[in-house]
């Protein structure tokens, strides 16, 4: 039979409200707790979490919801905020939703039943429906990525839009006019935002905009070879690109090998995401690359903020918003035969 605190109690002769104490990480004597500490290993105790959260209405665990777990990005962000919220005592549960609105709300109604402390969402419901039931229980969302719908939540974002903006720039520089743009779903907001810095780019520079240069897709490796295959079929005037994140990045340069084009001399390319990967390429690729490590600490000392109620700001009054870099490579160089002046 397990050993219970009253064992305890027994076994070192202190009263249940010092174990009690002692276990809810409140202040005993050195003394008591080397006791207790020997009692617990001499009788193999084991807290009962589950009877313990019921207790304190805490179950030390996050449930965390993104669209998809073999996504790069999302994968070192689960990894960076499962390793600070792990040091405050707190466990994850990560469900990978498949970019589908619907798995979404089934894995959100999943972690409400088991009784999950917080929630961090990268959403894939445009609309914010499926965090309806997360506001009214009152326990606190963390956005990373991407905001949605009307709920009111806490965001922790990148400024892609920016950095979209200065790799247009530096394209527009190097003498291209001609450049295309292989971007999310519509509706997304992080698809929105690369968009609206390639947008912001041609104004700036005084440059229409020729919207037979901007195809969409998911955020896959195929949608980046079919994205820029269709650019080059259809637009043969093009002389180089911004991918918009790392699976579409991959899928361009799949795609460009199987067309047999060269970069930078046959298309100049900027993509996102994942340095290793673009080193590996030849030439090394210019990329926009997000801090994710910066995404991860920011949305897991957030929710922890909001857990130990440290804040008097309101859900939703939290917005942080992270730099990226554009890392130089050797994707871009002047267009062929083109003497455009910058």
């Amino acid at each position: 039979m397990a050993a219970t605190m009253k064992d305890i109690a027994a076994r070192t002769g202190l009263g249940l409200a010092t174990i009690s104490s002692y276990f809810n990480g409140g202040n005993v004597r050195e003394k008591n707790r080397v006791k207790i500490e020997a009692a617990i290993e001499e009788l193999h105790y084991e807290v009962n979490e589950v009877a313990r959260g019921l207790k304190t209405n805490e179950t030390k665990t996050i449930g965390v919801v993104i669209p998809e777990l073999n996504n790069t990005f999302c994968a070192e962000i689960i990894t960076g905020m499962e390793d600070i919220l792990r040091m405050h005592g707190y466990a994850t549960i990560v469900c990978d939703c498949r970019t589908d609105p619907q798995l979404e709300k089934e894995a959100m109604d999943f972690l409400l039943k088991k009784r999950v402390d917080g929630l961090i969402n990268m959403p894939s419901d445009t609309q914010g429906k499926n965090l309806a039931a997360f506001s009214r229980s009152g326990k606190p969302v963390v956005l990373i990525d991407r905001r949605t719908g009307d709920i009111p939540c806490d965001c922790i974002l990148a400024d892609t839009r920016r950095a979209s903006k200065e790799a247009v720039l530096q394209l527009m520089q190097a003498g291209h006019r001609r450049i295309g743009i292989v971007c999310g779903p519509q509706g997304v907001f992080t698809a929105e935002e690369r968009l609206k810095g390639y947008l912001d780019a041609h104004r700036d520079y005084g440059l229409p905009v020729d919207e037979r240069l901007v195809v969409r897709g998911d955020y896959t490796i195929e949608a980046g070879v079919q994205g820029i295959k269709q650019l080059v079929r259809e637009e043969p005037q093009m002389t180089a690109a911004l991918v918009t994140n790392y699976e579409l990045t991959m899928g361009c340069v799949i795609g460009l090998n199987e067309l047999g084009l060269r970069v930078p001399e046959d298309l100049s390319v900027i993509g996102f995401d994942n340095l290793a990967f673009a080193r590996a390429c030849s030439p090394a690729l210019t990329i926009i690359a997000q801090p994710t490590a910066e995404i991860a600490r920011e949305a897991a000392e957030t929710i922890l903020m909001r857990l130990t109620s440290k804040s008097d700001e309101q859900p939703g009054q939290i917005t942080r918003t992270c730099s990226c870099s554009l890392i130089p490579g050797r994707s871009v160089s002047a267009p062929s035969g083109v003497k455009h002046e910058p």
